[in-house]
């Protein structure tokens, strides 16, 4: 029961253009809703990113990236959902009605369906994908654990979820989804 308020209090930051911090596969995470361009300002102010790098959206379930994925065939969604859910991030082409704040100069959109119960339990909970990008400041170490967040960031996430992240060594793989071509090495 206690893990409910954690969650209720993450939940009502996000509705509130927040910035939240939660464990992953492999490191721990900041989201924010990916349709909130002043909590993904806030994240990209957070991390001292660069809006044109874009962003990576994670989900449950593909069902919850259905919308944005108008421009892919079927046989490249089977080709997702073959990888899913799991340590692999598409880049996927979209349509320039996705906000230019996600993809950034790209004409792609990274997205992952994470196999991370927490992750899984925080998007169902949302209702759909988030934001996700990892717990730091550009060029510096991710946090590996809740005590890393709350020294390095406390001051600047809204809510910050219990969890710990499930053992993976190494961030997601990239692959793009046209060319096939893996951009990132991962898990």
């Amino acid at each position: 029961m206690a893990a409910v308020f954690p969650l209720r209090r993450a939940l009502n930051a996000l509705a509130n253009d927040g910035v939240i911090a939660y464990a992953t596969e492999s490191v721990w995470g900041l989201g924010c809703d990916p349709w909130s361009a002043k909590a993904v300002n806030k994240l990209l102010e957070i991390k001292q990113r660069p809006w044109q790098k874009g962003l990576i959206l994670i989900a449950s379930d593909i069902a919850q990236l259905m919308p944005l994925l108008d421009q892919v065939t079927n046989e490249q969604r089977r080709l997702m959902q073959s990888r899913w859910p799991g340590p692999t991030t598409w880049l996927v082409p979209v349509s320039d009605q996705v906000p230019q704040w996600l993809r950034g100069e790209h004409e792609t959109l990274a997205m992952r369906v994470s196999a991370h119960a927490g992750v899984r339990q925080l998007c169902n909970a949302w209702g759909g994908p988030l934001v996700s990008t990892s717990a730091n400041r550009s060029g510096q170490p991710a946090c590996k654990t809740a005590l890393q967040v709350h020294l390095r960031l406390a001051d600047e996430v809204d809510a910050c979820l219990p969890g710990q992240v499930s053992g993976a060594k190494r961030p997601s793989e990239i692959i793009d989804l046209v060319s096939q071509r893996v951009m990132r090495a991962g898990s």
